[in-house]
């Protein structure tokens, strides 16, 4: 019986060949990436016309106009939230059905909801102006009309621009972004230079979201399309509203406050320094945007979308340390000279340390959005209840302590650093680390037990090739080949010889291992896996069972000729096939029914099974380590409490040196 031929490949529940899923993936990097560097491009421009726009209103309305405008428009942010919600949910169903009817039903079902929503909230804005007005220390409630005019085409325009960026239409999603940003500029400019002031930036606001609403035009012929029943999810609008009610809060809160509790002055240096922290967002969101519907349109498995998180994770980590870095290396006197002599800074240190500062929180928390929404997309988890928990923290915490502006801007640091840390952890381990096989598996075949000392010996064997051990060949070359496993001496002289490489790695196994030799059949090997690391890693395609890796790497090494690790899976392939080498493979596990990871013959393994002929499975002798406290050993399952005792290990044991043990052997003997 050979390894290849009759294996019994492992159910993945519809996944697609290796072949498929790298092209798949692929595509949808070069999507990812397009979309992304078209929505940076017009955020660029964007945030460069919101600059403009700020720095004109600060200069022309002063700090404390400034803070009043600033107020009005983050409360149109804060809204923002049902706005987003609608977009996610409408780009995500619209990315995940293939019809045009079906996404023109989508569109229209959502486009009405969104407009009894828009209504609604407006009319509840209006019928509160006063209490609004007075709380945010405004001088006219009539800026609050205003914003409710705002709100009621805001919410729908979110549908508009789900559905063109479910369609993947990002080029028409960024002239949208643009053509928003570019009229509040003008419109503000002009407005407060005609004597409107306040109302003249706040009434730009307006006429930019109605601006874009009208020039967001799906497609001409949508609306006359038959309208069909899409189901919608309730589910997927509340986790929606419950992101976006956390971000809008994390994003804007802090301002509205900071216009409540701090005289208009220093509300409106805080809106200036709270100005970077959109910016870095908008930059941000250009690349959740993107990833959003695309990671949403790969349906077939979890393994297809995972490219697109690491990349959209590496594509914000750099644009967050080039606006960070740039931020930096402007002098402070500049930050003056550009928003005006009004915005200097007491007692909180100066107006450029304050920018880099909320510059890096926004920076953590547009780390976790990215992975919120991930996790949106894929419907894997419920972070964004976490998000809003903490929305609600900050929110509390700011309300507590709010002595100067650096207190809370140091407030918000720390706690969007929880906040990551405590959505990266499960996503990211998730991700990374596969998963148990949830299968039963019939138990193994038992052939005999076996001592630790003979298992040292077998594994010493197939390790004495190494180059750690090229100045021991000779001299304990015996010992290695013909072990006499009844003398103590040798048998300590074996295991301080296996420590010279090995060492970190046995010490991992549960000290109440037991070792047995083992007979494997083609079903076993379905159970069977590669220790994750870094080599396999690149090669696997998110699961490394024996039987989906060797699939991978067939299709691989015919691409990649030329790379070092499949080089060597080739230079031992025939080696391994005639016996020339060590047919030794250990195995550790929980109990005889787990699944199995390989613990030392993962090259051998592999080579065997790619070998044209395969080499035959009766011809390895597989070694296999039983405890249940395996779990415990990294090596077998790596977590963050394997990981710590590993380090713990090699703490305790760093002074250790297996070179004095073989001395004081070799002195005892003589």
């Amino acid at each position: 019986m050979t390894l290849i031929g009759k294996i019994r490949v492992r159910d993945t529940s519809g996944s697609t060949p290796p072949s498929t899923a790298q092209a798949q993936a692929k595509a949808l990097r070069y999507k990812l990436l397009g979309g992304s560097l078209t929505l940076l491009a017009g955020s660029g421009l964007v945030g460069v016309a919101n600059l403009i726009y700020n720095v004109v209103t600060a200069r022309m309305l002063g700090p404390t106009g400034f803070a009043h405008v600033t107020a009005v428009y983050t409360l149109l942010m804060l809204a923002s939230a049902i706005t987003l919600s609608f977009q996610a949910v409408c780009a995500k169903y619209v990315a995940s059905h293939d019809s045009y009817e079906d996404k023109a039903a989508i569109f229209s079902s959502l486009h009405l909801k969104s407009w009894m929503a828009g209504i609604a909230l407006g009319l509840l804005l209006f019928l509160f102006n006063r209490v609004l007005k007075n709380y945010l220390n405004l001088p006219d409630q009539v800026l609050i009309s205003l914003l409710a005019l705002g709100t009621a085409f805001y919410i729908p325009l979110g549908v508009r621009r789900g559905y063109i960026q479910g369609v993947h239409a990002f080029s028409s999603l960024a002239v949208n972004f643009m053509v928003e940003g570019l009229v509040r500029l003008g419109g503000a400019y002009f407005l407060i230079k005609a004597g409107l002031g306040v109302e003249g930036a706040v009434l730009a606001s307006v006429i930019a979201v109605v601006a874009s609403y009208f020039l967001a035009s799906p497609h001409p012929s949508l609306a006359s399309l038959p309208r069909r029943q899409i189901p919608i999810s309730s589910g997927e609008g509340v986790q929606a509203a419950a992101f976006f009610a956390g971000q809008g809060a994390i994003n804007n809160f802090d301002i509205v406050l900071m216009n409540h509790f701090f005289i208009p002055e220093q509300a409106g240096i805080y809106a200036a320094v709270s100005l970077v922290g959109r910016l870095i967002n908008m930059f941000a969101w250009s690349v959740v945007n993107t990833m959003f519907p695309v990671s949403a349109s790969a349906r077939s498995s979890d393994k297809e979308a995972r490219p697109v998180l690491f990349m959209s994770l590496g594509l914000v980590l750099l644009i967050l340390t080039v606006l960070i870095l740039g931020l930096w290396a402007i002098p402070s006197f500049l930050w003056r000279t550009l928003f005006g002599a009004h915005f200097e800074v007491a007692n909180s240190g100066s107006l450029a340390t304050l920018l880099i500062l909320y510059a890096v929180a926004t920076g953590i928390y547009s780390l976790s959005s990215v992975l919120i929404s991930y996790e949106m997309s894929r419907k894997i988890a419920n972070t964004s209840w976490v998000q809003l928990a903490f929305s609600g923290v900050l929110i509390l915490g700011i309300w507590a302590m709010h002595h100067s502006l650096a207190q809370v801007i140091y407030e918000r640091l720390f706690l969007m650093g929880v906040l990551f840390v405590s959505v990266a952890l499960p996503l990211l381990r998730r991700e990374i680390i596969p998963a148990e096989d949830p299968l039963a598996h019939s138990p193994l075949g038992l052939a005999r037990g076996m001592s630790e000392q003979a298992v040292i010996a077998a594994f010493l064997s197939s390790e004495f090739h190494h180059p750690e051990f090229e100045e021991y060949r000779q001299e304990f070359g015996r010992l290695v080949e013909e072990p006499d496993l009844n003398s103590d001496r040798e048998n300590a002289l074996r295991r301080a010889l296996l420590f010279l490489r090995r060492g970190a790695m046995w010490r991992e196994l549960p000290d109440d291992t037991q070792w047995f030799e083992v007979k494997l059949t083609t079903e076993d090997l379905a159970r069977v896996r590669f220790f994750p690391r870094a080599q396999w890693r690149r090669v696997a395609e998110g699961s490394f069972y024996v039987t989906d890796v060797v699939e991978c790497l067939r299709q691989k090494w015919q691409e990649s000729p030329d790379d070092e690790f499949f080089r060597k899976l080739r230079r031992i392939s025939n080696p391994v096939q005639e016996g020339l080498v060590s047919r030794t493979v250990l195995l550790i596990g929980v109990d005889s029914q787990s699944p199995l990871t390989i613990l030392d013959g993962n090259h051998r393994m592999a080579a065997a099974m790619l070998a044209q002929p395969p080499a035959a499975l009766e011809s390895f002798q597989f070694i296999c380590g039983l405890s249940p406290a395996m779990t415990r050993c990294c090596w077998y399952r790596t977590n963050v409490n394997t990981l710590s005792r590993y380090l713990t290990n090699l703490i305790r044991h760093l002074f250790y040196d297996p070179e004095t043990d073989l001395g004081r052997f070799l002195e005892s003997g003589s």
